[in-house]
């Protein structure tokens, strides 16, 4: 009897020290892009004040690859206790398409926790293209097929599928150049090896102030405050729209509890000035909506960017 009691007690502390560690062991954020972009600058952002907010130190680990997907595969494999989070971008709602098959279910093994912030794109080019409007570029493009080219940071990320949805509804024929990173690709098209490419506002915004490359349009529905001068692609093409979009996902499964205790505080973070300074600093838009919003907007974008990717025929590196 008194074995027993011993034994069960024993049980009960390693359950609690376990549980102990649980809630105060580091979150860890996971990164599927490489340090110093957008989506890790985001999640540096975020992870100081969530900090705050939960009492817990949080920490962002960069693990780049395949648009997004070895982070997101290390979270979909993760427990669901909160303490292995998941920053991710526009690429986990077009991988569900671009890649042939992937190693987890984009939806079903992940919870949505909030969007952080948007973020359009701007379609820059070297000045010495001859159009400096887009009415002008399809012009140009239309009597050149094939010859002028997009410079392409990251196969099959939302600047690669605003190109294509731009090529989709103009109608026009430009040659995707691929690089391996957004600053090799602008420096290229900075030199003039390559005539444009659609940029987050962020990477290009210093450039086009400078003179050095020149703004034919904006993603967004309309136009920028930051660029009021340039027009929103979508003054030509009607219903042309293209944002990035960076949010935070748990773990399938993650009990509800659990799940809005990480998310109020995620969007509590989301709401101070700080965060809100810096993610405009990063010429992006803070969000901070509900799990649910944000649950039944990656369901959408992944029907959206479905249709580009199998129109334009892309695939991933």
């Amino acid at each position: 009897m008194k074995r027993r009691f011993l034994l069960l007690a024993s049980t009960g502390l390693l359950a609690a020290a376990a549980s102990l560690h649980a809630q105060t062991a580091p979150i860890r954020i996971l990164v599927g892009a490489p340090a110093g972009g957008t989506t890790d600058t985001m999640a540096r952002v975020l992870a100081v004040e969530l900090g705050k907010v939960l009492g817990r130190t949080v920490l962002v680990e960069d693990k780049p690859g395949a648009g997004g997907n070895i982070a997101a595969d290390a979270v979909a494999k993760s427990p669901p206790d909160g303490n292995t989070l998941l920053m991710s971008f526009t690429s986990h709602a077009i991988n569900a398409t671009l890649y042939p098959s992937l190693p987890f279910d984009p939806e079903k093994d992940f919870t949505p926790l909030t969007m952080v912030s948007t973020s359009p794109a701007i379609l820059v080019a070297n000045p010495s293209l001859p159009a400096n409007n887009i009415r002008e570029l399809i012009a140009l493009a239309k009597a050149r097929p094939g010859k002028l080219n997009f410079a392409i940071g990251s196969l099959g990320s939302s600047v690669h599928l605003a190109g294509e949805a731009f090529k989709m509804m103009s109608g026009s024929y430009i040659v995707n150049i691929p690089y391996r990173g957004t600053a090799p690709a602008i420096q290229d098209v900075l030199a003039g090896q390559v005539e444009m490419m659609f940029a987050n506002v962020g990477n290009a915004q210093a450039y086009i102030k400078a003179g050095r490359l020149k703004a034919l349009g904006v993603t967004s529905p309309k136009r920028l405050a930051a660029f009021p001068d340039v027009p929103a692609i979508a003054e030509v093409l009607p219903g042309y729209e293209s944002n990035a979009w960076f949010g935070l996902f748990a773990p399938g499964h993650m009990n509800p509890a659990l799940a809005k205790r990480i998310s109020d505080a995620a969007r509590q973070a989301i709401a101070s000035p700080e965060v809100q300074r810096r993610i405009a600093a990063e010429g992006a838009t803070p969000v901070g909506n509900s799990p649910e919003e944000f649950a039944r907007f990656v369901h959408a974008e992944i029907q959206r960017w479905g249709k580009v990717v199998k129109y334009s025929g892309a695939r991933p590196e």
